[in-house]
């Protein structure tokens, strides 16, 4: 499927959209340059889920915890240099609690997926629009 934004309101549209087709226990794998809007994608599937909370990017923290109707796990891969090390941090138990998990620069960590995660591919395409492309398994 593929969507074309024109602003940051309809990123999160697009988020908030697919965050209620998501099961519990999904993976949503986000992939896009700097700046291209994987935050605000992940602000409106915290909308999505029925969570009420200032959804921010993660980058220093390396993952954020939002409860609300349903659970989401927001991850930033930016500054990992490996999935050894997102494992070092509970990866695994992440999964195993059943929230949705968001993962930021996802390209950073490819072996910590297992071809089962949706994915997210935003590219800019201009100053303030944007081509989001949403799959299952490897980028697409």
């Amino acid at each position: 499927m593929t969507i074309r934004s024109t602003s940051e309101a309809e990123t999160e549209a697009a988020g908030a959209k697919l965050a209620k087709t998501l099961p519990d226990g999904a993976v949503v794998a986000l992939y896009g340059d700097l700046g291209a809007g994987k935050t605000a994608f992940v602000r409106g599937m915290a909308r999505g889920l029925g969570i009420d909370a200032r959804v921010s990017s993660p980058t220093f923290t390396i993952v954020n915890e939002y409860l609300g109707a349903r659970e989401l796990y927001h991850f930033d891969m930016y500054r990992l240099a490996s999935s050894e090390e997102l494992f070092g941090i509970g990866w695994e138990d992440y999964l195993s609690r059943g929230g949705v998990c968001a993962v930021e620069w996802s390209e950073n960590v490819p072996d910590a997926f297992e071809g089962d995660e949706v994915t997210v591919r935003i590219e800019k395409t201009g100053d303030s629009e944007r081509l989001i492309t949403i799959g299952e398994g490897r980028p697409c």
